[in-house]
């Protein structure tokens, strides 16, 4: 099965432990979410009192008050739309109290950091397709009070939920048989499929229960730009996984599974998806930075949060010289297939000038004796004399076949030989080295027990 493949069902379930954990937060005050798009844009809204806890509050966009600050998260769906429908989503989302230059400040493509209407305004938006699973979009407008946040799908662990919650706090049982065919046992701890283990395992980094609270402004604007690299790492990981699994098949596989291969145009396609990755990252090397420098002149971002984001922008590089190597070895697997489907060409090649040499003495013949000429020889249908002019012509085909082939096999013949010569020229020289060998230590035995040693 193909990345692409595995990558939105995991999503899914990312989506439905969310949706789980979200329901059970504490309310400070009941929803009122205005959505005019019918649930296609996914809202979340929480309130942090500066002191390690959170709630979950209404859409209102309202900035907090003393040590309180609020964060608006925009969920943006993964669909084919067109930029400006986006752009639509947010306005019908976010306006008021936000200006169409910071909607468009947010939903535009490419990287971005600076001030908006007295807000810090950064982004990392790639403009591949949005339906790509190598499409990431992340925008922040960060304000002293109050963060709004908007990104392309779901972000792992990017939200918060109550602890506790966590299924990596959970006893884990395996899955049996007798559990499948509802011989229901009694047992301790969680059942955990298949499928979520081969989920988690590729995440790293813990659930949404497992974050810690945020206690200003500049711990969540730390925590948003942690979870964006997370996220490119789970990408990353699952790309060298499924390397590791493809490389296993080609060793395994025959002339079907490459040929496949090469029909399905997979590599190239990987190769794609980590150009645009490596995109992404990219952008990400120009905006954190500058998002560290215009932080560090704020007085409500702490040194320690400028320390963190330091260390991230020291992540996301190291992770771009790791998908740099994973492009490398995409590259050399493509090679391999490429000389792979090449020596099969010159093989059948091989075979059609093989049969080409079978069939030229018959074509060299029939010309010759197909001429409308006087003169050649056993043509006479009538004379008793050349009755055997047939059988002299096939004797002269296969003469000329035998020479053809001794002539298409000599550069063979002759490697085959020289080899064996030089085989066997090395064991005789070996054979007269050890007995060389064994007559001086013999002598030297003999020697030694005279008394002495000769030099």
């Amino acid at each position: 099965m193909d990345l692409a493949d595995e990558i939105p069902v995991n999503n899914r379930e990312a989506e439905e432990m969310d949706r789980e954990a979200s329901a059970e937060a504490p309310l400070r005050e009941p929803h009122l979410y205005r959505n005019q798009f019918g649930g296609m844009v996914r809202k979340k809204a929480y309130i942090f009192d500066g002191f390690g806890k959170f709630y979950n509050k209404e859409w209102d966009l309202t900035e907090g008050r003393g040590n309180e600050f609020c964060w608006y998260h925009v969920e943006l769906p993964k669909g084919n739309q067109k930029l400006s429908q986006s752009a639509q989503y947010l306005i019908g989302v976010l306006c008021p109290p936000l200006k169409l230059q910071d909607i468009l400040s947010l939903v535009s493509n490419g990287p971005f950091c600076g001030h908006v209407d007295g807000a810090l305004v950064f982004r990392v938006n790639s403009p591949g397709p949005p339906s790509s699973d190598f499409t990431f979009r992340i925008a922040a407008r960060i304000t002293e009070n109050a963060v709004i946040t908007v990104s392309l799908g779901r972000v792992p662990r990017l939200g918060f939920s109550p602890v506790g919650q966590s299924l990596l706090s959970e006893i884990p049982s395996v899955e049996s048989p007798s559990y499948h065919r509802g011989e229901h046992k009694e047992r301790s701890g969680i059942v955990i499929g298949e499928h979520v283990l081969e989920f988690l395992l590729t995440m790293n980094h813990s659930e949404e229960a497992d974050n810690p609270v945020p206690k200003s402004v500049s711990n969540l604007v730390v925590h948003i730009v942690d979870t964006h690299v997370d996220h490119l790492q789970d990408v990353v990981t699952k790309l060298e996984i499924e390397l590791d699994s493809v490389e296993l098949q080609l060793d395994k596989g025959g002339f079907a599974l490459k040929k496949q291969m090469l029909d399905d145009r997979r590599f190239p396609k990987i190769h794609l998806d980590l150009q645009r990755l490596l995109q992404v990252i990219a952008h990400g090397e120009q905006v954190f930075p500058r998002v560290k420098e215009k932080c560090s002149s704020k007085h409500w971002f702490s040194s320690e949060d400028i320390i963190s984001l330091e260390e991230l922008i020291g992540r996301l590089r190291r992770l771009k010289d790791n998908v740099g190597f994973i492009a490398n070895r995409v590259t050399a697997i493509q090679a391999g297939l490429d000389s792979w489907q090449a020596e099969q060409i010159n093989r059948k090649l091989y075979y059609l000038s093989f049969l080409s040499i079978i069939f030229l003495p018959l074509s060299i013949i029939t010309g010759v004796f197909g001429m409308n000429v006087g003169g050649v020889p056993w043509t006479g249908q009538k004379d008793p004399t050349l009755k055997n002019g047939f059988r002299n012509v096939m004797l002269l085909c296969v003469a000329m076949l035998l020479l053809a082939l001794l002539c298409f096999s000599f550069p063979s013949l002759y490697t085959r030989i020289a080899t064996w010569h030089r085989t066997r020229a090395m064991k005789r020289s070996w054979s007269l080295n050890r007995k060389s060998f064994l007559r001086r230590t013999h002598g030297i035995g003999v020697q030694e027990r005279r008394g002495y040693l000769r030099i």
